[in-house]
């Protein structure tokens, strides 16, 4: 590992951030030692690396809610993730914090995400829970430090510690008493306990700013949007989402007020444009009173307190549940999306049996790795297939799969 250090710049320097943020010259480098751009700071070149990964592209055509959506305005993975690094840059540029990293973390939060959305990833920990489950996150730092082949002399993307850290961690500390956390280092996930033993991620800290950032401002994004989209696609009505959310029926109320002859699609939009205000305003005085309290000197005090820096005040997070809740019962559990989600996971379970029987139905690259490997191991290369596929190509290798089913039983 190196310290990936630059000081020929002085476009590069430290002017402008906080004590508190992670300052790329005290990085604790990369795994395999590289040499130092004279143009771009580490986390530059990683948020760089992340966007022109083969896995950021497949976003494109992966489910945030609704599977293969035929509406051209309906929101997928990769415009999620865009709208989650706009928001998550403007929180950290007002908090004094590395944007770049900030950028890079919001970016690949989502890289882990099978096809078909939560329910891809529920259908994939079911038929994977005997080779050690699945977890999207551990699928993210998996595709990041291994399944990326784009550089001549290591796997992965070779990242910075602290993106990896940041990419981990994100939600909180994965070991002790956290939300996020197991009780010990053996009932973690399987690439992030095996990297970790390599590369310590510190895995009973919490992660720096910059990824409490990114974390937070992905709640602010699916929220809204996803009721953006909800709203967008008749799953309910204004009127039915302000009887259930106040805070939401202040909005429109007030949006109606101000703008009386705009149509229902200005008028949605601009009710979810002042939602993310509120929000992001809100995120910002709470983590400023916070770190007023706790007066960290450094990134070091972040990684050890005792919460996470970046927060809603109480009431803005009971807000937060109430929407979370009814778009729970209004979208992602809606009968139309219930039958999409279904055929999704059948989808998973197929390729599955399928790949696992005859391995030989992989492509080439694939094909020969899991011919040869145990059933633990093969398990995971056809996880890792599965995984990357979008949710077209899920359905075309399933259609792949039945014919060659087919072929074979003819007389």
């Amino acid at each position: 590992m190196n310290k990936d250090n630059n000081n020929q710049n002085a476009l590069l320097g430290s002017q402008g951030r906080a004590p508190w943020a992670t300052l790329w010259e005290n990085s604790k480098g990369r795994y395999y030692p590289e040499e130092a751009s004279e143009t771009r700071t580490p986390f530059q070149r990683d948020r760089d690396r992340i966007i022109h990964s083969a896995a950021f592209r497949r976003l494109m055509h992966k489910t945030q809610v609704f599977v293969s959506p035929t509406k051209d305005h309906i929101r997928t993975r990769l415009t999620h993730s865009l709208e989650v690094a706009q928001i998550a840059r403007s929180l950290s540029r007002s908090l004094r914090l590395d944007e770049d990293l900030t950028e890079a973390l919001a970016l690949s939060h989502d890289l882990g995400h099978p096809p078909f959305g939560h329910s891809g990833e529920d259908a994939l920990n079911e038929v994977m829970e005997p080779f050690g489950g699945y977890d999207h996150n551990d699928q993210a730092l998996r595709i990041v430090v291994k399944l990326e082949h784009r550089y001549p002399g290591h796997p992965g993307l070779n990242l910075c510690w602290e993106t990896l850290e940041g990419l981990t961690k994100h939600n909180g500390p994965l070991i002790g008493s956290g939300p996020k956390a197991v009780a010990s280092e053996s009932a973690l996930p399987v690439t992030i306990r095996s990297y970790s033993q390599e590369h310590d991620l510190r895995l009973r800290d919490f992660a720096g700013l910059e990824a409490q950032v990114a974390a937070i401002a992905d709640d602010i994004a699916y929220n809204h949007h996803d009721m953006d989209d909800g709203l967008r696609a008749h799953l309910f009505l204004e009127e039915e989402v302000s009887a259930a959310v106040p805070h939401v029926a202040e909005v429109f109320s007030a949006v109606r007020q101000d703008f009386p002859d705009a149509d229902e699609s200005i008028r949605i939009a601009e009710v979810v444009r002042r939602l993310i205000g509120e929000m992001v305003a809100d995120v910002y005085a709470e983590t400023n009173k916070r770190l007023q309290e706790l007066a960290p000197s450094g990134v070091e005090d972040i990684r050890t307190a005792s919460r996470s820096m970046v927060a809603f005040s109480p009431e803005m997070a009971s807000k937060e549940a109430v929407l979370k809740s009814f778009l729970y019962a209004r979208m992602y559990r809606n009968e139309a999306v219930n039958q999409e989600r279904d055929e999704g996971q059948e989808i998973i379970r197929n390729l599955f049996d399928g790949f696992m029987k005859k391995p030989q139905l992989l492509p080439s690259i694939w094909r020969q790795a899991a011919a040869a490997a145990n059933a633990p191991d093969r398990a995971r290369i056809v996880a890792d297939y599965i995984a990357g596929m979008t949710d077209r190509y899920a359905k075309r290798e399933r259609d792949h799969i039945a014919e060659f089913r087919t072929a074979r039983e003819k007389p």
